[in-house]
């Protein structure tokens, strides 16, 4: 179980994790042309191209999820595939994460696609809230003001150079023999995951998942 350090407070068990997914990028018969155009043609688009770093994500903070519920539609015509919708974990102990995510609405930010959205993460004790900026902010159970985690982020490229991070880190790993973060095995559970989320905005229920 992730705890949230409040610093002499005593720790605070996480109990929800909510992530907004508001790109920004998904309207009108234009969307995803300019960059990416295959995102128009994609069967399965919001969680099989994106949701499923969320999933991942997910995973490392909380564990394997127990089951999932999912409901997901189509906003932009043009679109083949969903590009929004709900997606809901259940993880031990009554612990919840929620995926938000429409790619057609955006949200406060001075670059889309630096944060891609808007994150909470709830306990007891407090809430750590992500924002648009990049900033990270804790706000204590009942106080009216928040404080400063980290500073906004001022990487004018995507996600804070994430994908040359995450190049190098596998790199080092080939060459160098280096211990990599991610495996095989830790993947075929999130395609488990992705399989099940599916199903479930099919057959409107939840699923239960072998994945824990």
């Amino acid at each position: 179980m992730v705890s949230l350090d409040q610093g002499g407070d005593g720790p605070s068990k996480v109990r929800q994790v909510t992530f907004r997914l508001r790109p920004g990028d998904g309207q009108g018969a234009e969307a995803h042309l300019d960059r990416q155009p295959y995102f128009q043609n994609m069967p399965r688009f919001l969680v099989h191209e994106t949701a499923v770093h969320w999933v991942d994500t997910f995973r490392y903070l909380l564990g394997n999820p127990l089951s999932v519920y999912a409901d997901l539609r189509r906003e932009n015509p043009v679109i083949a595939g969903e590009d929004a919708g709900y997606v809901l974990f259940d993880h031990r102990d009554g612990v919840r994460a929620m995926f938000d995510g429409n790619r057609t609405l955006d949200h406060s930010t001075d670059s889309l696609r630096r944060t891609m959205g808007e994150a909470l993460v709830e306990g007891r004790q407090g809430t750590i809230s992500l924002l648009g900026d990049g900033s990270v902010w804790l706000r204590k159970f009942h106080a009216q003001s928040a404080t400063m985690l980290l500073q906004a982020d001022t990487w004018d490229g995507f996600s804070g150079d994430c994908v040359h991070a995450l190049q190098s880190h596998v790199g080092s790993g080939i060459l160098r023999g280096t211990e990599l973060e991610n495996t095989t095995r830790d993947y075929l559970d999130v395609v488990t995951i992705e399989n099940a989320i599916y199903t479930s905005s099919e057959a409107g229920r939840k699923i239960e998942l072998g994945t824990a």
